[in-house]
């Protein structure tokens, strides 16, 4: 993004130099028709189709250009991953004076909030404007790391050129500013004049002036204002430049509002490729935030975004968790018509958690706050039908005589292998997901080639689902014949 008003050709031009940037560290060059496998395609759009499709703005901007590079599905690349294109590409087209510049993976899915997203937010303008500069300024200074580049969604420097109505000169003239304005809107926008009629069709005719005036501001200031002269009773014209006082000036782009409050967000992507997660960048600003000192009367600090969205989603599972078990409590009581036996069975849920827990930070895998907890929901479901298989049995062995001790030990060795068998089957079935392999059904039949490979988006999604049941049914199915049968 270059700075509001830049001609389109400025902007062409700066866009073919990032382009041939690209093209390098892809290690292409298209005029010697030297391509890359793993590159499908690159397109590259200047004012029109260059916005962020995620922020919905579909409008044409002069300023903007965007260069999109699309690589070939994951089976074709032989377990390349694009991700360290995105740290070369960010690194080759640093250093362009007056631009912004992001990179980032697209999203896929609907438009949702940037990883790291601060809303500062105030009904007074002037102290909203001086914090929200002084905290970007603040955080720049600190720079976090895994922040890519903090960025606020507001223009402070948008350029504007202010025509201002001489009242008394215009007075004298005998000429209004109605009529002033008027004339300025139908040279730039044009003013329907008439209509014709061609058989049942109907058109418009408008009148404006050609573009190359429109676009040049002595062009506009030379345009005559018509009027009748009261005193001489003749019609005279006057130029709109001995009316109006001109100033070029620099005014702020459009303030948004949220939930009533004039709002400025500042926002930044994650450097994910070099190892940083939203959660830790998040808590690291946060810190950083608390810290800060410079926030003037009626301003509020707020961190949104990715960060905001799964913390309402960990709320939501928490709740649904406790829901679930109290369901599941209240079931187990009528069952066996005892709550100590119950809340037992219920500690396998506690144990199954641990696992989840040691081996996630054994393994050092990424928590996925959505993911993870659906998976804790499921693994709910599934150790407590462990617990009651081994409380049911020993039940039923006390009911025909034998003693606590012995129908424990009895209920241990002979429920063994049922529940080896469920806690193997689901995590046998779960580790397709959790390595992410993948096996092409189609080309298996029609072509008798399964296109087998191991990676992917799809991995990256199901793998935290898929090792937080295998991690939590692994460690239940100990603690169900050692702990359980103990605390029965």
């Amino acid at each position: 993004k270059l700075p509001t008003g830049t001609r389109v050709e400025v902007t062409d031009s700066v866009t073919r130099q990032l382009e041939q940037k690209v093209f390098k560290v892809l290690g292409m060059d298209p005029a010697n028709k030297k391509s890359n496998p793993m590159v499908e395609s690159v397109i590259t759009n200047v004012a029109v189709g260059a916005a962020d499709p995620n922020s919905g703005d579909r409008s044409t901007r002069s300023e903007l250009g965007r260069i999109q590079v699309s690589f070939v599905e994951f089976e074709k690349r032989e377990g390349h991953s694009s991700a360290p294109f995105l740290d070369s590409i960010r690194a080759a087209i640093k250093g362009i004076p007056g631009a912004e510049i992001s990179v980032d993976k697209e999203a896929n899915g609907p438009p949702t909030d940037p990883p790291v997203n601060i809303e500062v937010a105030s009904e007074d303008f002037d102290n909203l404007i001086k914090t929200a500069v002084n905290l970007k300024n603040y955080l720049d200074s600190i720079n976090t790391p895994g922040v890519e580049e903090l960025k606020m969604n507001i223009d402070l420097k948008s350029p504007e050129i202010s025509l201002t109505v001489n009242r008394l000169r215009a007075q004298s003239e005998g000429v209004n500013s109605s009529q002033i304005g008027g004339q300025i809107r139908t040279a730039l926008f044009g003013l329907e004049t008439s209509k014709i009629k061609d058989g049942e069709d109907e058109y418009k005719i408008w009148i404006r002036n050609t573009e190359a005036q429109r676009k040049n501001l002595v062009d506009l200031l030379n345009l005559k204002v018509g009027f009748m002269d009261q005193s001489s009773g003749s019609y005279r014209q006057v130029p709109i430049s001995s009316l109006v006082d001109v100033d070029y000036t620099n005014t702020l782009g459009s303030v948004q509002r949220k939930n009533q409050k004039r709002t400025i967000t500042i926002r930044s992507n994650v450097l994910l490729s070099q190892g940083y997660t939203p959660t830790s960048v998040n808590a690291d600003l946060t810190r950083s935030i608390a810290q800060f000192k410079k926030v003037d009367e009626g301003v509020t600090i707020k961190q949104t975004g990715e960060g905001e969205q799964q913390a309402e989603t960990g709320a939501f599972l928490g709740k649904a968790l406790i829901i679930a078990l109290m369901m599941i409590l209240a079931i187990l009581v009528v069952q066996f018509n005892s709550v100590s036996k119950a809340v037992i069975i219920l500690t396998e849920i506690v144990f199954s958690v641990i696992g989840v827990l040691i081996g996630f930070s054994l393994t050092g895998m990424t928590i996925s706050i959505v993911m993870t907890g659906v998976g804790i929901l499921g693994l709910a479901g599934i150790v407590i039908k462990n617990g009651i298989l081994v409380i049911e049995f020993a039940d039923e062995l006390r009911g025909r005589g034998m003693k606590t001790r012995e129908a424990v030990i009895e209920a241990g060795k002979t429920r063994i292998i049922p529940v080896l068998l469920t806690a193997l089957a689901a995590i046998l079935a779960l580790i397709p997901l959790a390595v992410g392999f993948n096996i092409n059904f189609v080309t298996l039949f029609a072509d008798l080639n399964p296109h087998i490979f191991f990676g992917g988006d799809n991995a990256a999604f199901w793998k935290p689902l898929s090792w937080t049941i295998i991690f939590g049914l692994t460690f239940a199915f100990f603690m169900t014949l050692v702990l359980v049968p103990a605390m029965y």
